[in-house]
Parts: structure tokens; sequence; C-alpha cells
């Protein structure tokens, strides 16, 4: 089983404060940001330290393929996202976003 496995939430101090992700063990996942009313769903693959999520749904109607970086030391998930679908995956994490994991 993949450590990525639980619920992530965006820590305090950075520009989604509280936008969390549930990747599922069934390759799917779930994302919300409560102060914008934001829900978006899809699947992601895995492979080594490469993340690439088909979002379905997005509330916004942000959907496609979305390729990023991630890494996961102890209870927390550094991950680096293409900002788009059109965008290429990120080449390092220097612009990750740090997520703490949580029990929901």
């Amino acid at each position: 089983m993949s450590e990525i496995i639980g619920t992530w939430a965006q820590k305090a101090g950075q520009p989604y404060e509280g936008l969390w992700f549930e990747f599922k063990e069934d390759g799917s996942f779930e994302a919300q940001y409560e102060p914008m009313g934001i829900v978006s769903s899809g699947t992601y693959e895995l492979e080594g330290d490469k993340i690439t999520m088909q979002q379905t749904a997005h509330t916004l109607g942000f959907t496609g393929e979305f390729k990023g970086l991630f890494e996961i030391k102890d209870d927390e998930l550094k991950m680096a996202l293409a900002a788009s679908s059109e965008q290429a995956r990120p080449e390092n994490l220097s612009e990750a976003r740090f997520y703490q994991k949580v029990e929901k």
C-alpha cells in the first residue's frame, strides 16, 4: 500500500490553507477547498515520485490531466502540481505545497 493513501490538508501559511486531498486505495481521489466551495475528484497514478491526476470533476470546470511530483516524510506530504492540464510536470519540488496527514 502506498504512503499517499489517506487525507492530507494544506498547512497554515499556504495559499489555500485547509485544501484537502483524499487519496484512496482504488486509485481515486477527492479534494475540497471549503472557503470557496470547491470540490473536485478523479483518479491518480503513481510512478516513483511522480503523480498524474486525471481530474474528471471540478466545481469551476478545471478538468484534465494534472502532472506533479511528491515526497512524503512522516506525516507530511510535499506536492507540486502543474497549474493547468496543458502544463508540463514540474521539474522539482521548489514550488511544492505542504500538506499534513489528517484523520477524517
